[in-house]
């Protein structure tokens, strides 16, 4: 069994294990060196997490364009089931004017 192979190794031979490892770039895997190696990595973790924020998503403003007002205006008409009419009523044209006006969105 490796397990015994190495715990025999880390007990007896450690101080010559680590030198043929580190000459070999080898990783050491006795269970001594395992264990502490997880536990770096849980550390590491650790301390990244402690950094991390959340962050809080803004809304995104989509500057005017004529395509996208025709886009929106043709999907509110569907939407609401409008006639196609409504697009020239004057409470409309006067709605639209009244939001062009805006000047950090409606």
């Amino acid at each position: 069994e490796t397990t015994t192979l190495r715990r025999h190794a880390e007990a007896n031979f450690v101080g010559k294990y680590r030198t043929w490892a580190k000459k070999n770039s080898f990783e050491s895997m006795l269970p001594g060196d395992v264990r502490a190696c997880k536990e770096k990595a849980e550390h590491d973790q650790e301390i990244i997490t402690s950094h991390l924020t959340e962050r809080k998503i803004t809304e995104r403003i989509v500057p005017y364009a004529d395509s996208l007002f025709k886009q929106a205006a043709i999907e509110w008409l569907i939407a609401t089931d409008q006639p196609i009419q409504a697009f020239k009523h004057p409470k409309f044209k006067e709605m639209i004017d009244v939001a062009a006006r805006a000047t950090n969105g409606v």
